[in-house]
């Protein structure tokens, strides 16, 4: 709801685990993807590898609590634009979709 709300931002899907994020993310290719870290029946970082293979277009913002160069390494291996630590101020979530978005539209 909080990002539906931003004039700027249009949510085209919602998915409560790994495999449906998946499939509704090749589906709609949309400019962004967020996922969490820990998602049922595939982990976010695992969905942004396959991602990234499907469809390479996608931009991908990881979203979690593990804030260790670990999960962030991991997270920049399987392409991701962006790791966004969930406990941040949700205007960072915003921030850092606008600056992956620019960053596309300046390829």
């Amino acid at each position: 709801m909080y990002l539906a709300a931003e004039a700027d931002l249009c949510v085209v899907g919602e998915a409560a685990d790994g495999p449906t994020a998946l499939d509704l993310a090749t589906r709609f290719c949309p400019d962004i993807v967020l996922v969490d870290v820990e998602m049922p029946s595939m982990d976010g970082i695992a969905m942004t590898s396959t991602l990234h293979i499907d469809c390479p277009q996608v931009s991908v913002i990881i979203l979690s609590i593990h804030d260790d160069v670990f999960a962030l390494k991991r997270a920049a291996q399987a392409g991701a634009a962006a790791f966004v630590d969930k406990s941040m101020p949700a205007d960072t979530l915003l921030t850092t979709i606008r600056q992956v978005v620019h960053q596309k539209s300046s390829i």
